[in-house]
């Protein structure tokens, strides 16, 4: 298989007095699954996979595989800082029943480009699954090159697509150029115009809140109806633009479905709950966008 389609939810983690909220996470599943998206994301960094301890990644992905079973795909999160425990995450995913692994770089660490290539390649030679390669410069410390994901996309068959989240159109542009791996759009505010340029779908943060709205922009695009997903697409930026001006992800995403009763308003350290001024107004913010 060489390359994922449409949308993709990277799912929240919910808690609930410190524990993993199995009920809650049931409901945004169902959600999810009745709004017809293409791919669930547990255990991704919107998911807070960082806060998350091994033993809790187990029990997030089997139940979202289970539900999720011939409704959609399960592309579970991959996020270590070592390749060893990144292989013992493969291990567990694949035990899980995971379609495909979404696998973001290490770090901290800052490793060479070679020390990069070699981290995915073990990955890659670990497993059957496909595999996500995901690029976010901003929060890892170091932005795979677009030599190294050409290098890993010809040479392992089991890498199949690119969650491009760098934040730079042009970025994304000199990969097309240099290779044909498919790409999947990794911010909600960039979705269209990476859709437009060739993108083969998302993988949206705000489509945990507003699945139906950013599967309709997703299908429109991969259809052709360009009018039909620009006009969805400018109607929800305000919403995804203040989304990304408020705290750090998945702070602003999580207190939305809270305040919609989605879920609790729970977090893990270091994140901690949205001040009160930046919650006020993302409250009405969600009740302008209701409105429209």
């Amino acid at each position: 298989m060489k390359g994922l389609r449409g949308t993709f939810t990277p799912l929240v983690t919910t808690f609930r007095d410190g524990k993993i909220d199995q009920g809650a996470l049931k409901a945004l599943v169902e959600r999810q699954l009745a709004a017809g998206v293409d791919g669930l994301v547990p255990c991704g960094t919107t998911g807070e996979a960082s806060t998350l301890a091994l033993s809790e990644h187990r029990p997030v992905v089997a139940t979202v595989v289970k539900m999720a079973k011939r409704k959609a795909l399960v592309v579970a999160g991959l996020e270590a800082n070592t390749t060893a425990e990144a292989i013992d995450m493969v291990r567990l995913n694949e035990d899980c029943g995971a379609s495909a692994l979404l696998a973001v770089a290490p770090y901290y660490n800052q490793p060479s480009q070679e020390g990069l290539y070699r981290h995915y390649a073990a990955i890659a030679e670990a497993t059957e699954l496909p595999i996500v390669l995901y690029n976010i410069p901003r929060r890892c410390g170091v932005e795979l090159s677009v030599e190294t994901v050409r290098r890993l996309y010809e040479t392992y068959s089991n890498v199949v697509a690119m969650k491009h989240a760098t934040g730079s159109v042009a970025g994304a542009v000199d990969l097309m150029v240099a290779c044909d791996i498919p790409i999947l759009a990794g911010e909600d505010t960039l979705a269209y115009p990476l859709l437009s340029l060739g993108a083969v779908g998302v993988v949206s943060p705000v489509a945990n809140l507003v699945p139906e709205t950013v599967q309709r922009m997703v299908q429109a695009a991969l259809d052709g109806e360009w009018v039909t997903a620009r006009e969805v697409y400018l109607r929800l930026y305000p919403l995804v633009r203040a989304l990304r001006s408020f705290e750090a992800n998945p702070i602003p995403i999580k207190t939305a479905l809270a305040i919609k009763g989605l879920c609790e308003e729970e977090f893990r350290l270091p994140l901690c709950p949205m001040c009160s001024e930046n919650r006020r107004t993302l409250e009405a913010l969600l009740g302008e966008h209701d409105a429209t």
